[in-house]
C-alpha cells in the first residue's frame, strides 16, 4: 500500500508540475515587418493588429510590430519570412511578381476605378483565389490592406504623357510598372522605398508614383514641386506568412489570429480613406508642392498611351482576371 500511495504522490506531483509548466509556457512570438511610418493605413493596421491580439490572446500569442523598414525592406521581407525570421509581413502587391504572376493585375495602369472597385474584385472570386497563388512557394495570403490610388510626382509639372517624357521615375520591382512608364518615354527605376526621399531631394530621379498618404508621411511633397493627380494605379498591400509557419500553429490559435487580423484590416482600409483625404488637404495646406488636377482631355490622353500595357501582360495575367476587374468598374 505503501508503494502505491508512494507512486500516486509521485504522479500527482509530476501532473502538478506539468500544469505549471503548461500554464508559463511561452508565448508565441510574431514579428511583423513593415517599410512605412506608424501614421499610415498600414503602421495603423498592424498597431491595431498587435493591440487586439493582445486584449484577445492575453500571453498566448505576442505581436511585435516592426515599422519603417526597421527589420527588412519590401525586398528582403519576403526571403526572411520563409527563413522564419519573421512571422508577418505586409508588402505593396507589386512585390510578388518573383512568386507569381496574376498579382500584377493590380498594377495595370487605368484598371480600377476607384478603391469601389478593387474592393468589389478583391474580395471576389478571382481576388481570394490569389491569397493561395503563392503557396506552392511557402507563402500564404491572410487579406488585402489598401493605401489608395496612386498619384505622379516630379520636379516639373506632368499634364499630358509627352511631359513625363525622359524623365526618371522611381518605381517597386515590377515589369508592369516599367511597361507602364516606358509607355509614355519614361525612365522607371526599380528603388527601395526607403531610398526614395534622398533620390528626389538630391535630384537622382526626377519623380515617382505613391499614395496621397505616402507622399505625406515620407515627405515626399517637401522635395517634390508638383503633384499631378491622376489616381493612375492602385498601391495596396498583401499580408503574408510563411505556409511552414501558419500550418504550424494550432488550430483554435490559427482561427483566432485569422478573424483578429481581419478585423484589424477592416480598421485599416477605414483608416487609408480617412488619412488620404486628410494628408492631401495637409501637403495642399503646406504651399511646398502645387497640385496638378487634370482635365478630363488630358486623362484620356494618359489613358490611352498606357493602357497597350494590359495586352502586353494579359496572358500572364489571365484575361479572365483582368475582365473580372473591369467587369467591376
Amino acid at each position: 500500500m505503501q508503494k502505491k500511495t508512494c507512486v500516486a504522490v509521485i504522479l500527482a506531483l509530476v501532473f502538478s508540475i506539468g500544469l505549471a509548466l503548461s500554464a508559463h509556457a511561452k508565448p508565441i512570438v510574431v514579428k511583423f515587418s513593415h517599410v512605412v511610418a506608424e501614421n499610415t493605413p498600414k503602421g495603423k493596421m498592424a498597431n491595431k493588429f498587435r493591440d487586439l491580439v493582445a486584449e484577445r490572446m492575453g500571453d498566448k500569442v505576442v505581436v511585435e510590430v516592426y515599422p519603417n523598414s526597421q527589420l527588412f525592406n519590401d525586398d528582403g521581407v519576403l526571403q526572411a519570412l520563409l527563413l522564419g525570421d519573421v512571422q508577418l509581413a505586409a508588402p505593396a502587391l507589386s512585390k510578388f511578381q518573383k512568386y507569381t504572376d496574376v498579382l500584377q493585375i493590380y498594377d495595370l495602369p487605368f484598371l480600377f476605378k476607384d478603391m469601389e472597385a478593387v474592393e468589389c474584385f478583391q474580395q471576389g472570386p478571382q481576388g481570394m483565389k490569389m491569397l493561395q497563388s503563392m503557396s506552392n512557394k511557402g507563402i500564404l495570403g491572410l487579406g488585402y490592406l489598401h493605401n489608395g490610388m496612386k498619384q505622379l510626382s516630379s520636379s516639373s509639372p506632368l499634364r499630358v504623357p509627352e511631359d513625363a517624357a525622359g524623365k526618371k521615375f522611381r518605381i517597386m520591382t515590377s515589369d508592369v510598372l516599367a511597361a507602364q512608364f516606358e509607355a509614355v518615354n519614361a525612365i522607371p527605376l526599380k528603388k527601395p522605398f526607403s531610398e526614395v526621399f534622398t533620390l528626389l531631394q538630391t535630384k537622382a530621379i526626377d519623380g515617382q508614383e505613391n499614395t496621397w498618404s505616402n507622399i505625406y508621411s515620407q515627405k515626399f511633397y517637401e522635395v517634390q514641386p508638383y503633384i499631378t493627380e491622376s489616381n493612375h494605379g492602385l498601391l495596396d498591400y498583401l499580408v503574408v506568412t510563411s505556409v511552414e509557419f501558419w500550418s504550424g500553429l494550432p488550430e483554435d490559435v490559427a482561427t483566432e489570429l485569422e478573424d483578429t487580423l481581419a478585423d484589424a484590416l477592416a480598421y485599416g482600409n477605414e483608416e487609408s480613406y480617412n488619412l488620404s483625404q486628410q494628408q492631401k488637404q495637409m501637403i495642399i495646406d503646406s504651399g511646398r508642392s502645387e497640385i496638378i488636377e487634370l482635365t478630363d482631355e488630358e486623362r484620356a490622353k494618359w489613358v490611352e498611351a498606357m493602357k497597350p500595357v494590359w495586352d502586353q501582360f494579359a496572358d500572364e495575367i489571365g484575361q479572365e482576371n483582368i475582365d473580372a476587374a473591369v467587369a467591376c468598374n
